[in-house]
């Protein structure tokens, strides 16, 4: 229990002794004021409650507490506001208790399972990918430092008429090129087809028009759309000169994303692929039908039909027979429950798919499975560029590769510039820039409420002040170089007077495992990286404001070094949440 939870739960107890009053919640505060005290206390919900102005009421629980309870030294009041100052010993003893209970987790009997990256394989990742897959393990982590267990997915859309452009194109114009021979990463070598493929159908499609043929039929009529339908029938059909073609060109694609997955610091427990699963929920949809769940129209198409819950009807199975992705959806849902112990399932996936989650957990409620309701959609914004937004099909889109590689490149300019990587070798500089790099990256894009559309700009992002992930590594590396030139190994100490910078230190410690508990339940990881700044922040004021080294009374020197080492940990435990790795040396 950290001290604003002793202080809530104390302030109970007298308000229930003093005003006989049960289940008052007052806000407590840290103290921000230049008024003494350690918190703050608002009293103003008792006004109306036992019609007395806010200043009595104030002075009236402020004897009361520091009456009843050994945890308060003094008290004052202004303006209805009741400032409390905590016995130091309260400090001391919260920043013990933190420290020996730090790598202890509380399990749950849960686990979650969270999808994420889900990619296509006619195209390399891209930004958008960038921010999908860092919050979705970001998440993954964040509930497993919350003691559930967690299973990480993701299911690959491996199969349908856009891999069969990228197929095509290869075919007609690639000469027998590969990755190898055109030394391209696989994913990179494949999109590059999707590119091609897309260039020429659109001149087909100009050469149709100039002949007299409407658009729309141009787009239809043009022979390359034809000949991707085709051999989309043939796939189906398992044609295997098609088939041999796609597990090739597939495997190209998937040695590419383990790269870029590897370089993100990303990673799976298991892995579904659209080819296995497209056919899955044709079954649910006849047991839909049974329950009088689902109609089926004239033309034989499957519908359910949502308007009672202020949504639309929903098409399932088209009039051929054919799924769409709902039923696909529904289908992976089932199979995901039934091969998993899980208790919740959530899809980290852009708010452009809002309504279509909202449609799926509504179907899967009405055929009634009862785990309906632990399906989530972690819904998140755009990211866009200061150049604008992104284009796709003209091979325009932010390659994340590309990216990664800028921020790499910044980081190493950034570190010259400062000239603190000196005396290191070479390999250690390179790891070093990687590491800066990549942090900065994640950072800007987890340190944004996932809800909101974001801005990445590179350049701030590498900062190393303000809100930036280098600002926090940089204090991590602060804290080493003190504890190396100390030669810093852990000693319990007696007790000591705490200033204000020690107590603010100590306050944000304790309140890690708050945190975390906070971000698992609204499964952001931002609350986090904002915690982990402002905790870089205070270690700073305390470190700029407090001699260390230089200390002739031991015991204070080891506390401040203790309070450094505890520190150092909480960062880099943080940061680790957020798929963000430390250097010593900055």
């Amino acid at each position: 229990m950290n001290i604003k939870d002793s202080i809530e739960k104390k302030l109970s107890e007298v308000i229930l002794n003093v005003y006989q009053l049960k289940d008052i919640n007052l806000e407590v505060q840290e103290n921000k004021t230049e008024f003494e005290g350690d918190f703050t206390i608002v009293t103003f919900p008792l006004v109306k409650q036992l019609k007395k102005n806010p200043e009595s009421i104030g002075v009236e629980l402020g004897e009361a507490l520091t009456e009843q309870s050994d945890l308060f030294e003094s008290f004052n009041v202004v303006k209805g506001f009741l400032n409390v100052k905590v016995q130091n010993q309260l400090f001391v003893d919260n920043f013990r208790s933190v420290n020996s209970n730090f790598d202890t987790i509380e399990k749950k009997n849960s686990t979650v399972m969270v999808e994420y990256s889900s990619p296509n394989t006619n195209k390399p990742l891209h930004l958008g990918h960038i921010r999908n897959n860092l919050l979705g393990f970001s998440v993954a982590q964040i509930l497993k430092e919350a003691g559930h267990d967690v299973i990480k997915t993701q299911i690959i859309n491996d199969r349908g008429i856009h891999i069969c452009k990228s197929m095509l194109a290869w075919e007609k114009f690639g000469h027998g090129e590969t990755p190898e021979t055109t030394n391209t990463k696989g994913d990179k070598f494949v999109g590059n087809y999707y590119v091609e493929f897309d260039k020429n159908y659109k001149k087909e499609i100009a050469e149709l028009v100039g002949q007299g043929v409407e658009e729309e039929q141009a787009k239809k009529d043009a022979p390359l759309i034809k000949e991707a339908q085709k051999m989309l029938l043939d796939w189906e059909n398992g044609d295997q000169k098609v088939r041999d073609l796609w597990n090739e060109m597939n495997s190209w694609v998937y040695k590419g994303f383990n790269e870029t997955y590897k370089r993100l610091g990303v990673d799976f427990d298991q892995v579904q692929y659209e080819s296995n699963t497209y056919i899955l929920g044709k079954d649910l949809i006849q047991e839909g039908l049974d329950k009088g769940v689902l109609y089926q129209k004239e033309d034989g198409s499957v519908w359910c039909d949502l308007t009672d819950e202020g949504l639309d009807q929903k098409l399932l199975l088209r009039s051929d027979g054919t799924s769409v992705y709902m039923t696909q959806d529904l289908g992976t849902a089932v199979e995901r429950f039934k091969d998993n112990n899980i208790q919740k399932l959530i899809y980290t996936v852009g708010n452009e798919q809002d309504y279509h989650f909202q449609v799926l957990f509504k179907i899967m409620k009405k055929l009634g499975y009862s785990w309906a309701d632990q399906l989530f959609h972690l819904s998140y914004g755009m990211v866009e560029l200061p150049e604008g937004k992104m284009k796709s099909r003209e091979g325009t889109v932010v390659d994340a590769d590309d990216l990664m590689a800028e921020m790499h490149e910044t980081a190493r300019l950034k570190a010259i510039e400062q000239g603190k990587l000196e005396g290191l070798s070479e390999e250690a500089k390179v790891a070093s820039y990687e590491i800066i790099g990549m942090g900065a990256l994640k950072y800007f894009m987890l340190k944004v409420d996932p809800k909101k559309k974001m801005l990445f700009n590179p350049a701030e992002s590498i900062e190393f002040n303000g809100n930036t992930g280098p600002f926090i590594q940089y204090t991590y590396a602060r804290t080493q170089s003190l504890l190396a030139k100390a030669d810093y190994q852990y000693k319990e100490v007696s007790d000591v007077a705490l200033n204000q910078f020690e107590k603010e230190l100590i306050m944000l410690l304790a309140n890690y495992k708050t945190i975390v508990e906070r971000a698992a339940e609204a499964l952001s990881p931002a609350l986090v990286a904002n915690y982990v700044y402002d905790l870089a922040k205070s270690y700073n004021s305390f470190y700029q404001s407090n001699i260390i080294l230089k200390l002739e009374d031991e015991n204070l020197k080891r506390f401040r070094l203790n309070l450094s080492d505890l520190t150092a940990k909480t960062i880099r435990k943080s940061l680790a949440l957020l798929g963000i790795g430390t250097v010593d040396r900055m």
